[in-house]
């Protein structure tokens, strides 16, 4: 970790709904002043697309049904957990961007990038304030690489997993053309790697964000849509609230319709978790912006 250059992680699985958390943070960014080098998960990923395919298919012929975007043969975990030490240490790393779409590739027509390829590596950014990292393994750890201690805030973005595949579900064969067969055999083949790389990042993050529907959510393939905020409640449980000076009798206050669940975890409205998003997470980016502007001399 680095008070100079600190790193902030949002974690979670494909269709977890880390775009809620992350739009918060471009928020705040923007409304402090807070300059950001931005690093995708996905550009860590090991394979294009189509080489990506070529894997599973080599995989699959040897009997491996398990290779899949979660775990560590799938993905550059050396180097991204190489990214986070330098930051850390010098405020500066490399990045790439991985292009989802045809939208996407028209930012980087310049390099002749298609969809489902990666852009060249670049360099970040110079003088940043901070490391915004989102995606799948920002608190990843395995007996080789510890990406997580490098991150001075790592955020966990959880939905129950029926919540989970309800969403993954819907946008990736409304948004992405993928059948549903084709999205189930995704959340199946990966599910061994979402156990042991996804599921063990949250025991080390340090709030985490977990939206549970209060509509029926028992078939996940079946369901027609997906639950609105206002059909859901947010858990967020914080792992030391000490250590980020949480403030509970005034989040209580503000945000109307939510209680102390346990002496760490607090329960939102689904439809307020944006706003409480803003209000735990500000003062915790503003004092590391103090502390970083105090420790550069700024």
């Amino acid at each position: 970790m680095s008070r100079k250059h600190p790193i902030i992680a949002i974690t979670g699985s494909s269709g977890a709904g880390t775009s809620t958390v992350k739009d918060a943070f471009e928020h705040m960014f923007r409304r402090e002043g807070t300059k950001v080098a931005v690093v995708e998960g996905d550009s860590y990923h090991r394979y294009n697309r189509v080489d990506m395919k070529k894997a599973m298919a080599e995989a699959e012929a040897k009997g491996n049904r398990n290779f899949s975007h979660f775990g560590a043969d799938a993905n550059l975990f050396q180097e991204l957990a190489e990214l986070f030490r330098t930051y850390g240490e010098t405020g500066r790393g490399r990045r790439r961007f991985y292009i989802h779409n045809a939208d996407e590739a028209v930012r980087f027509k310049e390099q002749g990038v298609a969809a489902g390829e990666f852009t060249e590596w670049e360099e970040l950014p110079s003088d940043t304030d901070l490391m915004f990292y989102e995606g799948l393994h920002g608190a990843v750890v395995t007996k080789d690489v510890n990406v997580a201690q490098h991150a001075d805030l790592r955020i966990g973005v959880v939905p129950v997993i029926n919540l989970e595949w309800i969403q993954k579900i819907h946008r990736d064969t409304k948004m992405r053309g993928y059948s549903e067969a084709a999205v189930m055999d995704t959340i199946l083949r990966r599910m061994h790697d979402y156990v042991h790389y996804i599921v063990p990042q949250f025991k080390s993050t340090d709030i985490n964000f977990q939206r549970v529907p209060v509509v029926d959510t028992s078939d996940p393939i079946i369901a027609r849509d997906i639950p609105t905020a206002d059909e859901s409640l947010v858990v967020i449980r914080f792992r030391n609230p000490d250590r980020f000076r949480v403030d509970f009798p005034f989040l209580l206050q503000m945000l109307n319709g939510s209680w102390m669940s346990r002496r760490n975890t607090m329960v939102v409205p689904g439809g307020k978790m944006g706003l409480a998003t803003e209000l735990i997470l500000t003062p915790i980016l503003r004092r590391m912006m103090d502390d970083r502007r105090t420790l550069m001399g700024g």
